[in-house]
């Protein structure tokens, strides 16, 4: 019953921004959560659009290639925006590192820069960067970042598991490895370190804030007069920053807005050329 009554609920209207952020999609892995993301750029336009880093995991797909149509669908998408006129800027982080060859660089409609400064509406300029810079462990021990790369996986593969169960059971989405993440000691302090490290890079710079990604956790605060902003991921919470034409901030949690509806739509329609095999096979064998 209370899957049915979310079936029910109404398409949501299409929402104008003046700019979008994204980053940690993970195109390439399992993890990733591309028919969330497909459904969210399907209602949401904006006049700008910022990918903040480990967009494409050219380190999974390094050890195991993985690129069903889904993924292929959400390059195609942001493409398709850039085509009809929005300014696609290109932040590479840790992820897709083999970009940062190519700052600078112009292609399809889409700018690749190290870091890009974006001024809002109402005058407030923000540094935009991915933020592995500041994460000791991918700077100094890549080894070690790779291992934890393989586990983070596995608990997303988990994680997806764990949802699907959920599902099932009429339950919306909900992250565990984002609340086991949460609730490690050393992880805590881990992201604590990093977004000071980050908003002092703003200060450094003379901007009043920072946009970034890199640590998968959707944060909006002040730090010590600095405004801290993590658009989160695509492979746990499924959230991205957006800036209203006023120059309002906000982050938006897509997963929660529509609760799997957009996800059993897609598996239906994954299902029909499935039950259109079966029916031409039993059609045949008659």
């Amino acid at each position: 019953m209370a899957g049915a009554e979310r079936q029910k609920k109404p398409e949501p209207e299409t929402a104008s921004y003046r700019a979008i952020f994204l980053s940690d999609i993970h195109l390439g892995t399992k993890g990733c959560k591309a028919e969330y993301l497909l459904d969210f750029l399907r209602y949401n336009e904006t006049e700008t659009l910022y990918l903040v880093g480990d967009i494409v995991d050219g380190w999974r797909l390094k050890k195991n290639w993985y690129w069903p149509q889904a993924h292929n669908d959400v390059v195609q998408k942001l493409l398709r925006k850039a085509r009809k006129g929005t300014s696609l800027v290109y932040v590479p982080g840790n992820h897709d590192e083999a970009l940062r060859n190519y700052t600078g660089v112009h292609f399809g409609g889409v700018v690749v820069a190290s870091d890009y400064i974006h001024e809002t509406a109402d005058g407030k300029r923000l540094l935009v960067l991915h933020g592995d810079a500041f994460d000791g462990v991918v700077k100094y021990a890549k080894w070690l970042a790779l291992l934890g790369d393989w586990a983070y996986n596995v608990m997303l593969q988990v994680n997806t598991w764990f949802n699907l169960a959920r599902r099932t059971f009429g339950f919306g989405y909900w992250s565990l490895s984002a609340y086991l993440k949460n609730k490690v000691k050393n992880a805590v302090q881990f992201i604590d370190d990093f977004e000071t490290a980050v908003a002092e890079e703003a200060r450094r710079r003379k901007v009043d804030g920072v946009v970034c990604g890199h640590i998968h956790k959707a944060e909006m605060r002040d730090i010590g007069g600095i405004l801290y902003i993590n658009d989160g991921d695509w492979v746990e919470s499924c959230t991205a920053l957006v800036e209203h034409h006023d120059g309002r901030l906000e982050i938006i949690h897509w997963a929660e807005e529509r609760d799997f509806s957009m996800l059993r739509l897609t598996d239906e329609a994954k299902d029909q050329p499935r039950r259109a095999a079966k029916t031409a096979k039993k059609e045949l064998a008659a």
